[in-house]
């Protein structure tokens, strides 16, 4: 496993309330946004906002819309950013760990508080 790439469980539901779905997300250092399925979050109820262009690291552009969700990480829940993605795709990013002032420590492969 490459270091500062792992897992961890997180809670993802509509700003309105309801339930959290649970999924484990891929927590990536170098991924700026949070990126769900797109199907998920329509089945959650989660509205889109925008549309947002991102270049993806092959150098294609690409246009996925972005809504705003509940987000649960340890017993802590907080309003975020979301991509609607393809199948698949659960990722953690970096906009998400800054909002829950989390940092990632790549040796242990896990979430710490910020001091």
């Amino acid at each position: 496993m490459a270091m500062g790439i792992f897992y961890e469980s997180i809670g993802v539901g509509n700003p309105a309330g309801g339930d959290l779905a649970p999924v484990s997300a891929l927590v990536d250092t170098g991924a700026s946004y949070t990126i769900l399925p797109a199907a998920l979050l329509t089945e959650l109820g989660i509205a889109v906002l925008r549309t947002m262009r991102f270049t993806l690291a092959d150098g294609r552009q690409v246009e996925y819309d972005i809504g705003e969700a509940r987000i649960a990480i340890r017993q802590r829940e907080l309003p975020g950013r979301v991509v609607f993605g393809p199948e698949r795709s659960y990722l953690l990013g970096a906009d998400t760990l800054a909002n829950f002032r989390l940092l990632v420590n790549p040796r242990r492969e896990r979430l710490e508080p910020e001091h």
